[in-house]
């Protein structure tokens, strides 16, 4: 019944404990100690809401971030990323393959705000060894959600000269 839940719950994380054990045909008490026991073992970490900023008027700097490190003696990259991921600014930190270590994702009110925060707070760190940030220009889709409006076919009259 885990799967289920967390299946439904990443769809639409307002539904009801009520709706899930109809969905599923247990109790509402079941559904509910379920997803504690999730909580608690941190499966589930949250529940966040997505809003497309732009459409609500406000303008955010979205950057990503490619990291390259040195990893700590017994630590390796754990203990580098969770300093950068305890920044205001970081909304993702991910360890990858390939030509660099993490990608970092932050969000700022300009794109000075970025450029200060990869100068001042991030690039300085002992274990940083360079930074490459790429601005992120629009969202189409984030989540799994389509936050871009559906384009229509282009309606102009082509014209041969």
């Amino acid at each position: 019944m885990k799967d289920k839940i967390l299946q439904a719950i990443d769809k639409n994380s307002k539904i009801t404990a009520l709706d899930l054990a109809r969905m599923f045909n247990t109790t509402e008490e079941e559904v509910a100690k379920c997803i504690a026991e999730m909580e608690a073992d941190k499966i589930i970490c949250g529940y966040p809401t997505l809003i497309n900023w732009e459409k609500a008027g406000n303008e955010v700097v979205t950057a990503l971030i490619e990291v390259k490190v040195t990893p700590q003696r017994g630590l390796g990259f754990d203990k580098i990323a969770e300093r950068i991921y305890r920044f205001e600014e970081v909304t993702s930190v991910y360890l990858m393959s390939g030509g660099f270590d993490l990608t970092v994702i932050i969000e700022g009110k300009s794109m000075r705000e970025v450029a200060n925060f990869v100068s001042a707070k991030l690039a300085p760190m002992e274990a940083v060894l360079s930074c490459a940030t790429h601005f992120v220009l629009k969202k189409y889709k984030e989540q799994g959600i389509a936050l871009a409006e559906e384009v229509k076919d282009d309606e102009r009259i082509l014209i041969l000269a």
